[in-house]
């Protein structure tokens, strides 16, 4: 372990943590006296003891990680640091912690639990801030606290009193805590994590206690099992993912050698092949800059795993808090951020320009998470939800006017987590064979589907048995079918593994049921799916995780539509990855597939924007040097004369699995049909190669 590693690393924030040093020790001062004051009440000084205690460990934390004690302290303890850190959120002891907002209404009222739940929320987030050596982030979270504490003192504040005091800490530190999101996602030189993925023994434990992120059996089993690999094996899994990202940029006729940059994305446990990875990207001359998922209200998203991040302690924790961002969006708050973020991206544009876009590792094998609707957490109205979608809209156009989508690339990779089962090594072997699988057998089988598909009119799907899906899906009219194409030939470059063609549809006369038995949709497993569409369009939806008919929706709408009340389908895509379908059922385990995988596993359709939004000018070409000429539909085509209607800020892919498909159909304007599959099975010509894999399964 690199000994000096914590200490400097604070040194990067000595400058700007003197110019608060003062404040801070104000605040610290102050907050060390709270636990044992009286002044609150018995109702709420449990509240207050239990959180400033809580301020008072990550204090402590702050201390010996920037003197460099926490880098030699044994495995035992710092287990349980980990453990004292993140207890009160656990499953175990959630029923009765304050960051549960239920927990939180019922001991501390309905009138301010919601918001003092919020506040504790904040809080939490200070765990990383000390580990980062960040004392600004840690002084504002101690001053609002006291701020509030001061509030109960005496009589009871009223509810427009909190609310205010929480909606201007959220607000006024805007600048602070938007500024440095923006700027930690493109310098390379913020290497807190990197550092420790380059400089420390990997094959000894303590590493993962080094980043403040919650760690479970599952980031220790990971980072076992990937160092008893062999190095070559490990090698072979960065190399097919740097690669992946460098083909990206080949097959968008995109110039890598402009950018300087790139980010990481992955859970904490693969650090063995990040380290490689690392390496790699270093010799295409990128240096790799280490995120962390975002901990703070201003900047989380619903998931949390736009960085690198620990599995979560507690999914439900995380459910509650989705919406904290209720508590003060409006209109004003809203040009407040959109300012700070046109400043932020000013003050970083050098960097921005250097950006080649991300690289993603995503794990499955969780079991599905069956969440819980509180009334007591916060929910935005519908106003606030027209808000946000205006604000993701608005600053995407902000973030595309520096680092514009058409000079840039990604690349997404995934493998699975001990959670898959007993047979998690077998699986994982299985999934390096599926990521690195023929790219040129796929190429060519891919082209005949295309070839097929650009002579038709539109195409048909049906599901077979229980699944009622049935969907005409109009496709674009060709102008010069002997340079362009409707679908890209999708092989393994930004999306790994191989195996898809895709187009965005033609909005009008698209319509139909599309239904999925059972599917997984980020972190949540869909029972009995249905989406009507009219005119490309989502007309209505339901499913069956609910006995409530309103719930079912209410879930759809959140996960899939992302709070729209309606989205296009901006994708359609027939997946021909076989062998991953073969994977998912000799196992068990196609239920639990990504969606990156899963995509591949039969005919997918996505709601939201097209696979081209914010870069659909950009020329598209297939290996056979043809144009993807359908990069646009009916509602990207806005942004020629109003952006903020031409997008939607997400794009959710929804897969019909093999076994629940019947027919793809390619119909022809003539009205005859040449059937792509048929019964399951790829029945066209010059793609039978794909059915080994389901003849070996069929009965499974």
């Amino acid at each position: 372990m690199n000994y000096e590693k914590g200490v400097c690393y604070a040194e990067k924030f000595r400058e700007e943590n003197e110019a608060v040093r003062e404040r801070h020790e104000l605040a610290a001062a102050r907050i060390r006296e709270i636990p044992m004051e009286h002044t609150t009440g018995e109702r709420f000084g449990r509240y207050f003891k239990k959180t400033a205690e809580f301020i008072l460990l990550c204090e402590e934390v702050f201390e010996r990680q920037a003197s460099g004690e926490l880098l030699k302290a044994e495995l035992s303890e710092l287990r349980s640091l980990n453990r004292r850190l993140y207890e009160d959120i656990l499953p175990e002891n959630y029923k009765e912690s304050f960051a549960n907002p239920a927990y939180a209404c019922q001991e501390l009222t309905e009138e301010y639990g919601t918001y003092l739940s919020f506040l504790y929320t904040e809080i939490r987030g200070m765990i990383v801030y000390a580990y980062e050596s960040r004392l600004t982030d840690m002084t504002i979270l101690e001053e609002v606290f006291i701020e509030v504490y001061n509030l109960f003192e005496g009589e009871e504040p009223e509810e427009k009193e909190l609310k205010s005091v929480l909606y201007w800490f959220v607000s006024d530190y805007c600048d602070v805590t938007l500024s440095y999101r923006i700027r930690e996602s493109l310098d390379p030189s913020l290497d807190f994590a990197g550092s420790i993925i380059k400089n420390s023994d990997l094959g000894d434990e303590r590493y993962l206690y080094q980043f403040g992120e919650y760690i479970s059996d599952t980031e220790r089993s990971i980072s076992a099992f990937l160092n008893q690999l062999p190095e070559a094996t490990v090698r072979k899994m960065a190399d097919t993912f740097t690669e992946g990202y460098k083909k990206g940029f080949e097959v968008m006729g995109r110039d890598l050698s402009k950018k300087q940059t790139v980010q990481l994305r992955f859970p904490l446990g693969f650090e063995r092949m990040m380290r490689y990875a690392a390496e790699n990207f270093e010799a295409m001359g990128l240096s790799p800059i280490f995120l962390r998922a975002a901990v703070g209200t201003m900047n989380r998203t619903v998931s949390r795993t736009n960085g690198y991040f620990g599995f979560s302690p507690n999914r439900q924790y995380e459910y509650d808090h989705r919406y904290d961002n209720a508590l003060y969006m409006d209109k004003a708050f809203k040009e407040r951020k959109l300012s700070v973020l046109r400043v932020a991206y000013e003050e970083q544009k050098e960097l921005a320009a250097a950006y080649g876009g991300p690289a993603v590792l995503e794990t499955f094998g969780e079991e599905g998470f069956h969440p819980e609707n509180k009334k007591e957490a916060f929910a935005l109205s519908e106003k606030q939800e027209k808000l946000v979608h205006a604000y993701a809209n608005e600053s995407m156009q902000i973030a595309d006017s520096y680092i514009p989508g058409d000079e840039t690339s990604f690349t997404i990779i995934s493998f699975p987590i001990p959670e898959i089962g007993e047979r998690f090594q077998e699986i994982f072997e299985e999934t390096i064979r599926i990521n690195t699988l023929d790219y040129e057998l796929y190429k060519r089988v891919q082209q005949t589907i295309i070839d097929t598909l650009d002579q038709a009119e539109y195409a048909r799907v049906t599901g077979k048995g229980e699944n009622k899906t049935d969907l005409k899906i109009n496709l674009l009219e060709l102008k010069d079918p002997k340079k362009e194409t409707r679908f890209e030939n999708c092989v393994a470059d930004v999306n790994i593994p191989v195996g898809e063609v895709f187009t965005s549809p033609v909005l009008q006369g698209t319509e139909g049921t599309l239904f999925v038995g059972n599917v997984y949709i980020g972190d949540f497993q869909f029972k009995n799916l249905c989406i009507r569409f009219e005119n490309g369009r989502t007309a209505d939806y339901t499913c069956e995780n609910f006995a409530d008919e309103e719930e079912c929706r209410k879930l759809v709408k959140q996960v899939i539509l992302k709070n729209h009340d309606s989205l296009p389908m901006g994708e359609f895509a027939v997946g021909t990855n076989t062998t991953a379908y073969a994977v998912g059922v000799k196992y068990g385990i196609s239920d639990r597939f990504p969606i990156l995988i899963a995509e591949k596993t039969g005919p997918h359709f996505a709601v939201g924007d097209t696979c081209y939004s914010w870069s659909e000018d950009a020329p598209v070409y297939n290996p056979d040097g043809k144009e993807v000429a359908a990069r646009d539909n009916e509602i990207s085509l806005l942004r020629k004369e109003d952006p903020s209607r031409a997008y939607f800020g997400c794009h959710t892919d929804i897969t019909i699995p093999y076994s629940e498909l019947d027919t793809v159909e390619a119909v022809k304007a003539d009205g005859s049909v040449v059937y792509i599959i048929k019964d399951g099975t790829f029945v066209l010509p010059g793609t039978e190669e794909l059915n080994a894999p389901l003849e070996m399964v069929k009965g499974c």
